[in-house]
């Protein structure tokens, strides 16, 4: 596939291949999952230098950047609609990189947070640009294929963050690992200066006003596909960011093995990757519809037999990673497919629908993501049970979300 399907699809494309498309958006997706993914090894060491006691409120450092990365979302939306959206890119990736260097030189934890918060806060910019260029150019069972493509890169990051991070902990501390953030954000920039052509033409740029702001604000959360798969995502991202904010705990505590840290993390995030690539060669057979509820109810099911598993048996290291790779496989199902049936209406806004989108699903999955994790009591039944709760009712608005919408043809 090479040509845009949708509104866009007569508009002659002067950017790269589909390979380098699919690839850039990769990597300026993996801008904030390397914020996030590539410090949890390291942890410990940043509670220990800067004089935090309490293993739960490390966490903290994952919770601010989330904070600044959901809530930041709703300015860069309206603004790339009406400005266009590479320059907004642009200006997100160099503060990335700038707050991520001042992180690495905090000198108290207060000053950490601060610093994480303003970083999330730029990159904040990374997602609602590879939804909006992305939607510019493709939509429904097309876009939800090209961000399965996506997320198979995308997923690269999180196999090899931690070992990466657990790499540079052990040759220069915690602070090069800040560094080193700041160092991909500017080569991500440079890669989009050169080679990401401008994707919103001026005859569709809208006018920032607060009229047009708040009009589209209204149109996003009034329509039911949009409103329904947002908050079906963030669920179902709440159970993600749960999972990030237990796993080192749960690896270190529970079972007693810090140095499997990586190779877990690794090994829970292959399933996610081999379905996001099944996603993208079945989707525009089966419709996005089809896959994601029958995948929600996979979810839900792991969930509850890793519940059980959990409370009946004497769980160890390897049964749990099994389950969770069982469990992960569901998601690697379900998230492209919300964020394009999500989207798939609102092409004419594209940046302002992803902008309230996002920060709905980044600010509630943090949230959420945040509760499991600070319900930590030694055990998994506090983190499985809220894979349990986000994943039901994240199949009861996937389902509100998309009644009596048809499924799509299959495509021969």
């Amino acid at each position: 596939m090479s040509h845009a399907r949708g509104p866009e699809a007569g508009r002659r494309w002067s950017g790269p291949g589909m390979g380098e498309f699919v690839a850039l958006m990769a990597a300026i997706m993996a801008v904030n999952a390397l914020a996030i993914d590539v410090m949890l090894p390291a942890l410990p060491a940043i509670g220990d230098s800067l004089g935090v006691d309490t293993e739960n409120r490390r966490q903290l450092v994952i919770t601010a950047y989330l904070v600044g990365f959901g809530a930041a979302q709703i300015f860069y939306g309206p603004i790339s609609d009406r400005v266009g959206r590479k320059p907004v890119l642009v200006f997100g990736l160099l503060f990335f990189g700038l707050f991520a260097v001042i992180s690495g030189i905090a000198t108290s934890f207060t000053a950490l947070l601060v610093a994480r918060l303003m970083q999330g806060i730029a990159a904040a910019s990374t997602r609602v640009l590879v939804m909006s260029v992305v939607r510019d150019r493709f939509k429904g069972s097309a876009m939800a294929q090209v961000m399965s493509l996506v997320v198979i890169v995308f997923m690269l990051i999180p196999m090899l963050a931690p070992a990466l991070g657990q790499l540079m902990l052990w040759l220069a501390g915690w602070r090069s690992i800040f560094i080193t953030l700041g160092i991909y954000g500017m080569g991500v920039l440079v890669w989009s200066i050169f080679r990401l052509p401008e994707t919103l033409p001026r005859g569709r740029r809208v006018p920032l006003s607060f009229h047009t702001v708040v009009n589209g604000f209204v149109t996003t959360v009034r329509t039911r596909s949009s409103i329904g798969n947002s908050m079906a995502l963030m669920l179902i991202m709440g159970g993600l960011f749960g999972y990030i904010n237990s796993i080192q705990q749960i690896v270190f505590d529970v079972y007693g093995a810090p140095e499997m840290m990586a190779i877990v993390f690794a090994l829970i995030a292959i399933p996610m990757a081999v379905t996001s690539y099944v996603n993208s060669r079945i989707v525009r057979r089966f419709g996005a519809k089809r896959i994601l509820l029958l995948a929600l109810c996979g979810f839900l099911t792991m969930a509850v037999i890793h519940l059980a598993w959990s409370a009946l048996m004497d769980e160890g290291l390897w049964s749990f990673v099994a389950l969770q790779c069982l469990t992960m496989a569901c998601f690697g199902l379900i998230g492209a497919n919300l964020g394009a049936l999500a989207m798939d209406e609102l092409g004419h806004i594209a940046g302002t629908a992803s902008s309230i989108q996002g920060m709905l699903t980044t600010i509630g999955g943090a949230v959420l993501g945040l509760i499991i994790g600070q319900a930590f009591d030694g055990t998994v039944t506090p983190f499985v049970l809220g894979l349990l709760v986000c994943g039901s009712l994240s199949l009861l608005f996937a389902l509100w979300a998309n009644r009596g919408r048809a499924v799509e043809e299959p495509v021969a």
